[in-house]
């Protein structure tokens, strides 16, 4: 249970009072278009501050920057309002290293809205804080610049910055605090936290299913391409989120575009080999998933053995419908009326090896009969079939 001495105040505060005042926003602040073009792209800014920044650079150092990139994202990022570089990357690097365990900050198996938004307003248990090493964070200087001045930093990137820039450039003061700020600020959230929420519930399992990430275009589409989240989980040190050229991330192509004036370099891609393995391995884990659920007939080792004279006894004394097609004994006696080349042909094998005749010698049977074959089966056969039992080419 959650007692009120286990909320976060701050938290609670910022991740209620926004929404809040969005509402606010909506219904009571006239909205220009050119404050409108400000706020989508600085949603986009202060958006790819988080994916391309925070999470791909100082989480999981996939690529390597130039510094005036590294402290446009500093800023970019103190624009989303999600604390500091260190905070936010210290926890997302546990959330991997303890993924679906209590010692994972935003945990999947602790429901949908705790791993969205609720963590944030619940204080972090420190007996259950996942150790990870941040050595690197800590020795980087713009991370720490950034942490020491977080609250000033943000409160300018997030409110000041946004409604400058709509007031000085066209005149909009309270439309440039509102929806470049406030309400700006409300959808970077929610996008993130989504990857938090979303991206581990909505999707398929592309390359593990051992853990809760999921791939999707609808999250990579709120998320900033943030979305094939499986992906990114089998392999956190790639740059990129989606593989393929027609998966939206426009996180991997902000990178990528930067690298070609060189304010990023060494884009870590891992090793496609590798990455076609994991992708084949689940296929082939859903494919037997998808074979439990058909009737694959009686497996053979378990079907029982007979003579060739016991094959013959059951057919010629007791009326059994039995041939014998590659060692394996068939009763065909259901089927028989149904066989599309006639019943002739069927009934001119009973009793004997039609194996040849099977696969070619008459006609080379069809994937569909050989699948058909499986839910006859009768027996196996032990020692060999005489000559004279074995039927030719026709």
């Amino acid at each position: 249970m959650v007692s009120l001495r286990d909320i976060d105040l701050m938290g609670t505060i910022v991740l209620t009072t926004i929404p809040l005042l969005a509402i606010y926003t909506i219904f009571c602040v006239p909205l220009t278009w050119k404050t409108a073009i400000w706020s989508i792209v600085y949603y986009f800014t202060t958006g790819f501050g988080i994916t391309a920044g925070y999470h791909r650079y100082w989480s999981h150092r996939s690529y390597d920057a130039a510094k005036p990139y590294q402290f446009f994202m500093a800023l970019a990022g103190a624009g989303a309002a999600e604390g500091s570089i260190k905070w936010w990357s210290r926890h997302h690097r546990a959330h991997h290293r303890w993924t679906d365990t209590d010692r994972d900050p935003y945990s999947a198996h602790k429901g949908f809205w705790h791993s969205h938004i609720l963590w944030m307003m619940i204080k972090e248990n420190p007996k259950k804080r996942g150790l990870v090493d941040i050595n690197d964070l800590n020795k980087d200087p713009i991370v720490t610049w950034q942490h020491k001045n977080f609250i000033p930093v943000m409160l300018f990137m997030a409110f000041v910055f946004p409604t400058l820039v709509a007031g000085i450039g066209w005149g909009d003061w309270m439309g440039g605090y509102f929806w470049a700020g406030i309400t700006r600020l409300l959808f970077v959230h929610h996008a993130t936290f989504c990857v938090n929420s979303l991206a581990h519930w909505l999707g398929e399992t592309s390359f593990d299913d051992r853990f809760t990430p999921r791939d999707h275009f609808i999250t990579a589409l709120i998320t900033m391409g943030e979305g094939y989240h499986n992906f990114h989980h089998e392999f956190p040190s790639d740059f990129r989120n989606a593989i393929f050229f027609w998966q939206y991330d426009p996180t991997k192509w902000l990178i990528w575009f930067c690298s070609l004036f060189g304010l990023t370099y060494n884009l870590h891609v891992f090793p496609e080999n590798e990455v076609q393995k994991g992708r084949l391995q689940m296929q082939q884990k859903k494919i037997e998933q998808l074979k439990t659920k058909l009737n694959w007939g009686t497996p053979l080792e378990t079907l029982p053995e007979y003579s060739f004279d016991e094959f013959r006894s059951l057919v010629k004394d007791q009326g059994k419908q039995l041939l014998i097609i590659e060692g394996n004994i068939y009763d065909v006696e259901k089927f028989i009326d149904h066989h599309p080349g006639g019943r002739m042909f069927l009934k001119a094998g009973l009793g004997r090896d039609v194996t040849n005749s099977f696969n070619g010698g008459v006609y080379d049977h069809h994937n569909a009969a050989r699948n058909l074959l499986s839910g006859l089966r009768f027996g196996r056969l032990q020692g060999q079939v005489p000559e004279t039992y074995k039927a030719k080419d026709e």
